[in-house]
């Protein structure tokens, strides 16, 4: 029976995914009252805070659910979900729930990741994502790691899932991806919290210095990419970790 499960397990797997899948879709198309709850929570800041006022000590809880969902489910603006975690709880009390959030989020899809293996991961980031980006599958380097998640605009939450089928063990990636996106997290949840309390000055104050040191980033990212894929090429003489992943699966 055991090897009967691991024979078809991609199939179960699969099936099992195209049932979450199909479910989803069928909760979107159908207007269903839990999506158009699950929407409202993301775009009506009053009505999320109200919900979380009423589930008492469990709201920080819910509140986590909701950043790592939005790492998991990578088209969620994880923005937003920063911004309202200093506007709910302040801007520390914001930061830690946020950074527990999302280092959850980040490890859930690097799990997923490193379970589905490199031919499915491929087929799940865009073509141009891949070609910038791919050379993380064969990275090891935690300084690598820890760059990556600094640099503002990369997809940060596919990212995950490229490290997911590299050779970095995952509880390196959680600790440093999730040290990695403290400064990000922190402006968020910080200018949430300022403009809870009404304190505009300080959210500009916040914003111009986020920009000062963010714009030069963002805007030589490329070349910082282009740097890191050289000082990253692969370090084990064979098969790339990659091929030897899916070939591993394979034979498991």
């Amino acid at each position: 029976m055991k090897q009967l499960i691991k024979q078809y397990r991609w199939v179960i797997g699969g099936l099992v995914v195209a049932a979450l899948v199909a479910y989803c879709v069928w909760l979107v198309y159908s207007d269903s009252p839990a999506y158009r709850f699950l929407v409202r929570l993301y775009v009506d800041k009053k009505f999320l805070k109200q919900t979380l006022r009423q589930w008492g000590i469990l709201a920080p809880v819910l509140f986590m659910m909701l950043q790592a969902l939005q790492v998991i489910v990578s088209p969620i603006p994880g923005e937003a979900t920063g911004f309202l975690g200093g506007y709910l709880f302040g801007e520390w009390l914001g930061l830690v729930y946020s950074t527990i959030g999302l280092t959850f989020g980040s490890v859930v899809s690097f799990w997923i990741g490193r379970w589905l293996g490199v031919h499915y991961v491929r087929n799940l980031v865009s073509k141009e994502t891949w070609e910038k980006l791919g050379f993380i599958v064969e990275a090891e380097g935690v300084i690598l790691c820890f760059i990556i998640y600094l640099i503002p605009g990369l997809p940060k939450d596919i990212i995950c899932y490229l490290f997911g089928i590299s050779p970095m063990p995952l509880w390196v990636f959680a600790v440093v991806s999730g040290l990695g996106r403290i400064p990000g997290t922190w402006v968020l949840s910080a200018q949430g919290a300022h403009v809870e309390t009404g304190n505009y000055f300080q959210v500009l104050l916040i914003s111009a210095v986020c920009a000062a040191i963010a714009l030069p980033l963002y805007y030589y990212r490329h070349r910082i990419i282009t740097w890191l894929r050289g000082r990253s090429g692969p370090k084990r003489p064979g098969r790339p970790y990659s091929e030897r992943l899916d070939r591993d699966k394979a034979d498991s």
